[in-house]
């Protein structure tokens, strides 16, 4: 059909923080030079920041960068880091431990990734930079040549049944000599682009955690601003990865959050209600006590490293930020390096926007190489694969490959495909896991509730089941339905219609983590964006 489109020289999918600053770094470089450039920057949330979750302590490397005077232009950076704990949990016990070297964080600072992206925002606008919220990119455009040349933005208003509905709006073409994909961890149209150009070729399987966050405000007495305290131990047995931040901001809020590794192996067990059961460990249910839970929300993300990088261009596009996987995982930041790699990647765009023979911006993994973005992930690459030995043998490695190795071991280790861990049901044990109180546990419909999330109800489910069967003949008889458990938004059930089972998919539900397109253990679900603006709102997350 015949579509409205608009071009530019360079169009960028996601205004999280890698999005933003390739854009804000492209029109610096322009600037520069006195040369014109339009740049568009589109994000399928309501408004800037609203998808933006993360715990966050925040190295500011890249931003000293991008904005040496950050300060005096006003950067949402008010809480320094004053007070470092690592903390091992037993069932009913704590014990501080030396924090390790990778997490110190003198010089950083405890923000909300949502007000940074919406700072950045108006900084790019100021800029003269088109940003469009409300937009979901949902198709890749390709030219006679297989090069990419934009993206589509999905169509508004067709009904479940697939038919036009009174408020129907046809999407957009935004057409570029450049389209920048920075759609965060397991992007929809970068999992295409992985498989149109094999792009993951020469990579190990990227893997995945889960982070579940909740933001509370607490009794004044309890607060001391500039505290972050990671845990690990309880209620996690010793063969599943992960583990817990409390992070403590101004105004009394605090950030509690829980990450596992979405390689663990009992189908019985449910990363949300291991969050909540964590928070009434003895030595940390005090912290809560008299406080209001102000927010909730949920998100992949990426740990497999530098080993698990795809290629990062191809014809007419490159791909920044979390969509690659540039989190530093013993570090516990992603932020910095993922801005980092969009600064640079806008410089390696730069350099070809006017050359009309060249297609790819082959400078920008060179820039990468030759970045402390490379250095950092190459001295990190082994340590999160480790822990797939259990938690002592990676806490033995890492002291190993940091104070003695300093991460130049001559070997690198390989990472795994999650969706491939889960051991059938017969194996494993139920995990009996406690009611909610309603006061420091909730169940998950109250948490969606607070996060703000809404969608259309009466558009296509974009929780797309590619064999319906495989939910009960499958996943129920082998897994007793996972995904009923590791999805933390109550999307998946499956309720008995005429005394047989089947799955029903609560679509209205999804916080958009990506949970179940990443550790479906057939690799059924694929998630595709819904409607532009549909989705979590998040406030201060």
């Amino acid at each position: 059909m015949e579509r409205e489109a608009m071009e530019f020289d360079v169009v960028i999918v996601g205004a999280g923080p890698a999005g933003l600053s390739t854009a804000i770094r492209l029109k610096q470089l322009a600037e520069k030079q006195q040369r014109d450039m339009r740049i568009c920057v589109i994000d399928k949330a309501s408004e800037i920041g609203a998808h933006s979750l993360s715990g966050a302590v925040f190295e500011p490397r890249a931003l000293n960068e991008l904005f040496p005077d950050w300060q005096e232009r006003g950067a949402p950076l008010n809480t320094p880091v004053s007070d470092d704990q690592f903390i091992f949990l037993s069932r009913k016990k704590a014990w501080r431990l030396p924090t390790p070297a990778q997490m110190h964080n003198q010089g950083n600072y405890i923000i909300s990734l949502g007000n940074l992206c919406r700072w950045l925002s108006a900084q790019a606008e100021a800029m003269g930079i088109d940003i469009y919220p409300g937009f979901a990119a949902v198709d890749v455009l390709y030219d006679g040549n297989d090069k990419v040349c934009g993206i589509l933005t999905g169509d508004m208003g067709i009904g479940k049944d697939g038919e036009h509905t009174a408020n129907y709006q046809a999407g957009m073409e935004l057409r570029a000599k450049q389209t920048v994909f920075a759609e965060g961890c397991h992007g929809s149209l970068t999992k295409r682009l992985f498989n149109r150009y094999d792009l993951r070729a020469d990579a190990q399987p990227q893997t995945y955690g889960l982070g579940i966050k909740e933001l509370w405000e607490i009794d004044p007495a309890k607060h001391k601003a500039g505290t972050v305290m990671h845990t690990l131990g309880w209620p996690l047995d010793s063969k599943t990865y992960g583990g817990s931040f409390l992070y403590f901001l101004e105004n009394n809020q605090v950030a509690v959050g829980f990450v596992i590794g979405l390689d663990y192996e009992n189908p019985y067990l449910s990363p949300y209600d291991e969050f909540q059961r964590f928070k009434t460990h003895p030595a940390l249910k005090d912290i809560f006590a008299g406080g209001r839970r102000i927010s909730y929300g949920a998100r992949a993300l990426n740990e497999g490293g530098l080993q698990a990088l795809p290629k990062l261009t191809f014809p007419g596009g490159v791909i920044v930020g979390c969509a690659a996987g540039f989190l530093n995982v013993p570090k516990i930041k992603g932020n910095h390096t993922a801005m980092k790699s969009g600064m640079l990647a806008a410089e390696g765009i730069f350099e070809i926007l006017n050359a009309d023979d060249q297609h790819e911006a082959l400078t920008y993994p060179e820039k990468l190489k030759q970045s402390w973005v490379w250095e950092e992930l190459y001295k990190a690459r082994n340590i999160r694969p480790a822990f797939t030995r259990g938690l002592w043998f990676g806490l033995a490695y890492a002291a190993l490959d940091t104070y003695i190795l300093r991460g130049k071991a001559p070997w690198t280790l390989k990472t795994h495909a999650d969706h491939c861990c889960l051991k059938h049901k017969d194996e494993c044990d139920k995990i009996d896991y406690p009611k909610p109180d309603g006061v420091l546990t909730f169940d998950k419909l109250s948490s969606v509730y607070i996060s703000n999330t809404n969608h259309e109800e009466n558009q296509p489910c974009h929780l797309q089941l590619q064999n319906p069967n495989v939910a009960i003949d499958i996943n129920l008889e082998n897994y007793d339905a996972p995904e009923q458990r590791y999805c933390p938004a109550g999307v998946y059930e499956i309720v008995t219609e005429g005394g047989e089972p089947r799955l029903q998919i609560n679509a209205q539900n999804c916080v958009h983590c990506k949970t179940c397109d990443i550790k479906d253990p057939t690799q059924n679900i694929n998630w595709v964006p819904p409607e532009g603006g549909g989705g979590p709102n998040y406030p201060n997350m």
